[in-house]
């Protein structure tokens, strides 16, 4: 392998929007060709005519785009079926596929029947024993075959980059289809040439493509082709241990971009180290993660997604944001006024970017003041301190207000809370006083609605 250029390849089907489940294999396929100074490729796997949808394909391209895994090589499966005909052409005539008539409800009985007896349910090439004369019966009646890859019954075996020794036995296993009814190729043949026909040097996917993998070898080796390196990566869970749950397995990467507007190095930094040895931390750029990467540092066992700690990385990143980096996302919130000062006060105090909104309209109206002691409120704006204000003239004020009115806790900050912001909850006042400013203040707690 020292002397073939790398290629990895990312190959999802555009039959949905990418999610955090499968865009972490993205991250460490795009890493790992960083790392090993090779090529990363993006191919669609289309074949699924009904399923596939241009609108899956381009939001595919534009969320891997935006996490900035850009790639250096493109292809689309549906463009090489007459490559596919030509090779499944080649495996029928070396006798590799053979046709095969079950229905559907004849191949559910035999696998009902196994299980029942405690055995494995692998197809028992009954197919192979029809005579010629059987085969035209079938396809008077109308069937047509599904073809089947014929397994060799010997030893699997394989050094995966994360696993290590594989072993599979070909008897153990069932002969994939790998061409349907309507003579359509599946995924395991399309994927298996376009890695030979690309050049494809490693294969990294989910440990549920263990099994499928040791059939792929022998596809490998059928069509004269040496097989990738392969690395399976563990599946990952919630965060109690158990099966990622529908609701975060399917969190999409476009909901994390445009609603929860979060910063595109938290989820790299997360899913790239998520199911290592290495601490979650958060990196500000991806070339400190490529630097980090290393098939070694990955686990066997399973890792556990937690939401939470995606946000507290966005978060970690958020506070380190300059505002010249945060302009246009501002502006993208409608936030085209806030400047440096006011993004500098309030940065240390959100959670996420759209915190900002509340910040800014509590900050600069309209706001609508709760007055529920009119004499208190009056007390409190005389003893407003003198100008400029900093982060400390909050506690001053409360202090000589605490001293002349014998208030404290909750019955002094409660009222000043609700006649400056309408509420009684939302940003911290020390930090919030000096950015609504001593006209505004005064004139809130005399109960005044200001328009924005």
């Amino acid at each position: 392998m020292t002397n073939t250029p790398v290629k990895i390849r990312f190959a999802p089907s555009p039959t949905g929007k990418l999610h955090v489940g499968n865009v972490r294999t993205a991250v460490i396929v795009w890493l790992a060709a960083r790392k090993l100074g090779g090529h990363f490729m993006l191919r669609l796997d289309d074949t699924d005519t009904e399923r596939s949808k241009e609108e899956y394909a381009e939001a595919i391209q534009r969320d891997l785009k935006w996490l900035g895994l850009e790639w250096d090589e493109f292809a689309r499966q549906r463009d090489r079926i007459v490559r596919y005909d030509e090779l499944i052409q080649k495996l029928k005539e070396d006798g590799r596929l053979y046709p095969c008539y079950e229905t559907p409800d004849e191949l559910a009985l035999k696998r009902k029947s196994l299980l029942s007896r405690g055995l494995p349910p692998i197809y028992d090439r009954a197919a192979l024993d029809l005579s010629d004369e059987q085969k035209a019966k079938y396809e008077a009646q109308g069937r047509k075959p599904h073809w089947r890859f014929l397994l060799k019954h010997e030893p699997i075996e394989w050094d995966d980059l994360i696993r290590g020794p594989v072993k599979f036995e070909g008897k153990d296993l069932a002969d994939p289809v790998l061409i349907r009814e309507d003579g359509s190729p599946l995924y395991h043949l399309c994927s298996v040439i376009d890695d030979m026909d690309f050049g494809i040097t490693h294969i990294i996917r989910g440990e549920d493509h263990v099994t499928n993998t040791a059939a792929h070898l022998q596809m490998f080796e059928a069509l004269g082709a040496k097989p990738p390196l392969c690395a399976h990566l563990s599946l990952i869970s919630d965060a109690e241990g158990g099966k990622l749950s529908k609701r975060i397995g399917s969190l999409g990467i476009e909901t994390l971009r445009e609603e929860e507007k979060l910063n595109p190095m938290a989820i790299l930094s997360y899913l790239s180290l998520l199911g290592t040895s290495l601490p979650i931390e958060a990196y500000k750029n991806r070339d400190e993660l490529i630097e980090k990467f290393d098939f070694s540092n990955f686990s066997r066992s399973t890792p556990k997604f937690d939401v939470e700690e995606l946000y507290r990385l966005n978060t970690k990143l958020l506070h380190e944001t300059t505002y010249e980096d945060v302009k246009p996302q501002l502006e993208e919130l409608g936030l085209q006024d806030v400047d440096e000062t006011f993004w500098l006060a309030v940065r240390p105090n959100l959670e996420k970017l759209e915190d900002m909104k509340e910040w800014w309209r509590v900050a600069n109206g309209p706001v609508e003041p709760q007055i529920e002691d009119a004499d208190f409120t009056a007390a409190a704006a005389a003893l407003l301190p003198p100008v400029p204000w900093n982060e400390n003239t909050f506690k001053e004020w409360t202090a000589a207000i605490k001293e002349q009115t014998g208030r404290k806790g909750k019955d002094l900050f409660m009222p000043l809370r609700k006649a400056l912001t309408g509420m009684d909850h939302g940003p911290e006042l020390p930090v919030l006083l000096p950015l609504i400013g001593p006209e505004k203040v005064a004139r809130r707690l005399k109960g005044e609605r200001l328009a924005a």
